[in-house]
């Protein structure tokens, strides 16, 4: 483990602005501003031309899922390259480096690198700070600036914590002055670092194989961190980690991936592949508990890998394997299927200006203009050519009217207006 330290007493207006994930940035995070996949953008175009829109730039990037963060004109993201991860800044503008900052990072041993070695969680930007989880589980701080190394962790080496199946993938979100990490293994499942010094605030529970995103939510006043681990759905307290409820939902391999999605309503809901399926969870509480109580639950649009976005009272998600795959939309209080599209296996979706973007994992990228009553493909084009066993699983990002994608060898950026 080696830990750099920064000067609290120095920089008092440095940790206020590491309080919560800067308010500044354009994407800080996995999912965006409010975790949501959803963007603030307007004016983007109704239709693009057969090749698709104007390619502002493109460039080569090594092997790695990880999504993008962006904020001050910078992306952010990972890649590995030999036997080292690489954080990378890169200007959004141009696409040229800003800086790298490379570690050794062996993956370890037992780990299933079928669908490549490269990481997977996506970086957390909270102030004029990086947070990075690669897929060995080195858990890094950088400067935004520079990419200077403030502090880091090795899970495994420093507290024992047991990689997933397929590495380390979570990625990280912030809380009140701490970095929220899902770790795995006896005492580790869900951790959480004072962001400034990188000290363990806390560590508790023995969740294993967690491959989703935690996400934070308010239950009636009380704020709560949900995360779907191994073979159930929990929710801790957010200053000391203990458990505050629990739901079964697990399936036939332990592989829960799809992010929770929580509304003002009160609705969180949660779906996986294979037997798990989805669910929608009622969360009120009374005498000081939560309870969570199940509205519905099927297996008719089971988001295996992708991520699910909510508009209105319907939830948006790519459902299904290979040929069988389809884009489906489902009532949040009913789950009743409103309508289902073949053609869009495993993908990623961003909601914008009215429109679903969706990148498959063929590299098509299609805009949508759908609702609970109608579909239609408004433009369809390929942007990644693909060699054999490769995919594109990574979520590209919405900023203004640029949209930021890659795959395992490239990452361009693309005007939509």
């Amino acid at each position: 483990m080696k830990t750099h330290r920064a000067n609290p007493r120095r920089c008092p207006l440095f940790i206020i602005c590491l309080m919560s994930t800067s308010v500044l940035a354009q994407w800080p995070q996995w999912g965006g501003p409010n975790r949501d996949f959803k963007s603030d953008a307007k004016g983007l175009a109704a239709k693009w031309p057969d090749d698709g829109p104007k390619r502002v730039w493109s460039r080569p990037l090594g092997d790695g899922l990880s999504s993008i963060a962006m904020d001050d004109g910078k992306l952010f993201t990972m890649y590995r390259d030999g036997e080292e991860e690489v954080v990378i800044a890169i200007d959004a503008s141009t696409g040229k480096t800003v800086w790298q900052n490379r570690y050794a990072a062996v993956v370890p041993s037992g780990v299933e690198t079928r669908f490549g070695v490269g990481p997977r969680s996506t970086p957390t930007i909270a102030g004029d700070r990086v947070y990075t989880l690669g897929i060995a589980g080195m858990l890094q701080c950088t400067r935004k600036k520079d990419g200077k190394t403030v502090w880091s962790h090795d899970l495994i080496k420093a507290f024992g914590a047991k990689s997933p199946e397929f590495g380390f993938a979570s990625s990280s979100t912030v809380y009140q002055g701490k970095l929220i990490v899902a770790g795995g293994g006896k005492g580790n499942g869900i951790m959480a670092f004072d962001l400034v010094s990188g000290s363990v605030v806390w560590r508790k529970h023995d969740f294993e194989n967690v491959y989703s995103s935690p996400v934070v939510i308010n239950v009636d006043g009380q704020d709560q961190i949900v995360l779907l681990v191994d073979r159930e759905l929990v929710a801790v307290n957010p200053d000391n980690g203990n458990l505050l409820w629990r739901r079964d939902h697990a399936n036939q391999w332990k592989t829960n991936i799809s992010t929770p999605v929580w509304g003002s309503d009160g609705l969180l809901y949660t779906t996986s592949g294979g037997d798990a399926g989805s669910r929608v969870l009622k969360l009120a509480r009374k005498d000081g508990k939560t309870d969570p109580k199940e509205v519905w639950a099927h297996r008719k649009a089971s988001v295996g890998q992708g991520n699910v976005v909510r508009v209105g009272n319907h939830f948006y998600g790519c459902a299904g394997y290979g040929p069988n795959s389809f884009l489906a939309v489902v009532h949040a209080e009913t789950g009743e299927m409103a309508w289902r599209e073949r053609g869009f296996a495993k993908g990623m979706i961003v909601y914008g200006d009215g429109k679903l973007i969706v990148l498959d994992e063929g590299g098509t990228l299609t805009l949508v203009k759908a609702s609970p009553k109608s579909f239609e493909v408004l433009s369809s084009f390929k942007l990644f050519d693909l060699g054999e066993e490769k995919n594109s699983w990574t979520l590209p990002i919405l900023v203004g009217k640029r949209l930021y994608a890659r795959d395992n060898d490239t990452i361009v950026a693309l005007d939509l207006g």
